[in-house]
């Protein structure tokens, strides 16, 4: 069956009887076509394919085979492809699939989804931010999170309690010492913070997530804390998962709450979304963190121990094969949901693994990802198909997740996160970043280089909300692939790291360790450059910059509406800002944790 009108085209295939283990289609495909979307991974199988030495796929998936399947921790999919040849590809439904993006045959894109019937629409438009509005349309627009959203974020993977400061300050005070740390320090080195998130472990139990109940040990007088956050307007943020564990279990099986899970020997029992009574039985839990002044959680782990079997059912009847892909939707809609009734508009929900219609309920992190140059190279590809597929508010962990963090990575990273629509610092080996695990501990350049560019993210902050309003009203994305936002342009098509942050501000992120010049390519028109304000550059064409570990090359589009500073006066300033340590103890005095 085919629906037609000018920009779109609805095919339906469907097997009589309905026996069919799996459907599919064929679209050609021309010689120097390119594709992007479908997932955040540079390329499929395990993540750490992603950020392997050595790796030479990038943003165009062409020659790709792709699994629809969503899988930990780099966990964000869609069954949506946009082609530079001026058309998309999205398809319907839950099932898994696979697409063949001319790797089998280089004339022709492949894609087969199990299931009974496929559905899928080719979406053409006059532009590619055309065909983007209309994908939106079938599959909706994404939320528009609260400002706060888009001021800088801190974090650690593990907070402790100890009896004393990185620095040996002896502290006995009221709340989490890491938590005071990071607070005083960033206050005292002129570094902003709008957003602070404990992960787990948080709560009681062996596993830090028992029952809803905090560890007081670790976090000691947990509301006052909150307030204490608020009152320097910081709103607090909490890890959460879509499984319980503790008393919860005993209390959630008699009441039937439970999916089963591909683990059946783990205490972690997962919560079945397709049961109404199972979500209002576990938001009553939620609400209880939310009414102590929690604004927000970081939803992970959905994407792991959901069976994906046809012989399980959910309680909506649905198989579990059928259902997985939707069930990271599934949990974080029942979280948007809580957090709506409680607290209106005010409140941001940040999940790392999401499918088709996630991004009308959250924002989004870009996984696990490895600490080197390569997995920062993963993470300029990702924000790029995020946005494509629909993914609008995204950000990366700052110096990455695995394999700690080194000095080079984490100054480049810390300026290609200030220009993603999320900066999210951390976990950073559980540190501050005035305790650097080189000498010197205090790196004064590494603490210049993120006062920079958290107050550079801070600075555009207006801008960034703008650009998700934009988004969540017509479907265009924040962050544009430079072939998305210039499509006359042909030479576009090629330079995979570089993108547009809205429509005015061009990013040229680097990821190689040992360069300090590289050559960019400005699009047409004119072009301010942040270093040096006074240079107007005129494109289309490739020029040569310098770009020592602390700067990132940015150009701003001339008499656009943003400010994002003079980047050099700006960095000149952090370095005398930062060059003297500052005494906790006066700071605790000062802040009357004394």
């Amino acid at each position: 069956m085919h629906r037609r009108t000018p920009d779109h085209v609805t095919v339906t295939l469907t097997c009589s009887p309905a026996k069919a283990v799996r459907l599919g289609a064929v679209v050609h495909a021309g010689g120097e076509e390119a594709f992007c979307g479908l997932f955040e991974r540079v390329v499929d199988g395990h993540q750490n394919e992603s950020w392997k030495p050595g790796l030479a796929r990038a943003l165009d998936l062409r020659g790709q085979k792709i699994t629809m399947t969503v899988r930990p921790t780099v966990s964000l999919y869609t069954p949506f492809y946009l082609s530079s040849a001026g058309y998309g590809v999205c398809v319907d439904g839950t099932w898994p699939g696979v697409f063949d993006m001319a790797a089998t045959r280089p004339d022709e894109v492949a894609f087969r989804f199990e299931g009974p019937e496929l559905r899928f629409h080719v979406l053409r438009g006059a532009t590619p931010l055309a065909i983007l509005r209309q994908h939106r349309a079938l599959t909706g627009l994404p939320v528009l999170p609260p400002r706060w959203v888009f001021t800088p974020w801190r974090w650690r993977d593990d907070h402790v309690q100890r009896d004393a400061f990185f620095d040996g300050t002896p502290y006995a005070g009221y709340f989490n010492v890491e938590v005071v740390e990071d607070i005083l320090m960033m206050e005292a080195l002129g570094i902003p913070c709008g957003v602070y998130w404990v992960d787990r472990p948080w709560a009681k139990g062996r596993y830090g997530y028992e029952d809803f109940e905090w560890d007081a040990k670790r976090l000691p007088h947990i509301e006052e804390m909150i307030q204490w956050l608020s009152s320097r307007r910081i709103r607090f943020a909490l890890w959460i998962a879509p499984w319980v564990l503790g008393d919860m279990v005993k209390e959630g099986e008699r009441k039937k709450c439970f999916l089963p899970s591909s683990a059946p020997k783990s205490p972690r029992r997962l919560i079945d979304f397709t049961n109404p009574g199972a979500v209002t039985w576990w938001q009553g839990y939620l609400k209880k963190v939310i009414d102590q002044g929690v604004v927000g959680f970081k939803l992970d782990r959905s994407e792991e121990i959901v069976p994906g079997r046809r012989d399980v059912l959910a309680h909506s009847g649905m198989t579990t094969r059928e259902m997985r892909n939707d069930y990271p939707r599934l949990y974080t809609e029942a979280v948007f949901r809580v957090l709506k009734r409680e607290r209106g508009d005010d409140f941001a929900i940040m999940p790392r693994a999401g499918y088709t219609g996630s991004w009308r309920y959250a924002i989004f992190w870009g996984g696990d990802t490895s600490g080197s140059q390569w997995g920062l190279r993963s993470a300029i590809v990702a924000v790029q198909r995020a946005a494509v597929m629909g993914f609008t508010v995204w950000g990366a962990d700052t110096g990455g997740y695995h394999r700690g963090y080194n000095r080079e990575t984490l100054l480049r990273w810390l300026a290609f996160s200030a220009f993603c629509p999320l900066m999210e610092v951390g976990p950073t080996a559980n540190k501050g970043l005035w305790n650097c695990p080189w000498n010197p501990g205090y790196d004064v350049e590494v603490l210049a280089a993120w006062r920079l560019y958290a107050r550079v993210h801070h600075r555009i902050g207006d801008y960034l909300h703008r650009c998700a309003k934009h988004a969540h009203e017509t479907g265009e994305p924040i962050v544009r692939p430079l072939f998305v936002q210039f499509p006359g342009d042909a030479e576009c098509v090629k330079w995979w790291d570089e993108y547009m942050l809205g429509e005015d501000i061009l990013v040229c992120p680097i990821w190689k360790t040992g360069v300090t010049r590289r050559q960019i390519y400005l699009p047409a028109g004119k072009w301010r450059d942040a270093w040096e304000p006074d240079r107007v550059v005129t494109g289309p064409g490739r020029i040569e910059v310098a770009c020592p570990l602390h700067r990132i090359p940015v150009h701003v589009r001339a008499g656009a509406e943003v400010d994002v500073g003079d980047l050099a006066g700006m960095y000149e300033e952090a370095l005398k800002a930062v060059r003297k340590k500052p005494d906790l103890e006066k700071l605790l005095r000062k802040a009357g944790l004394r």
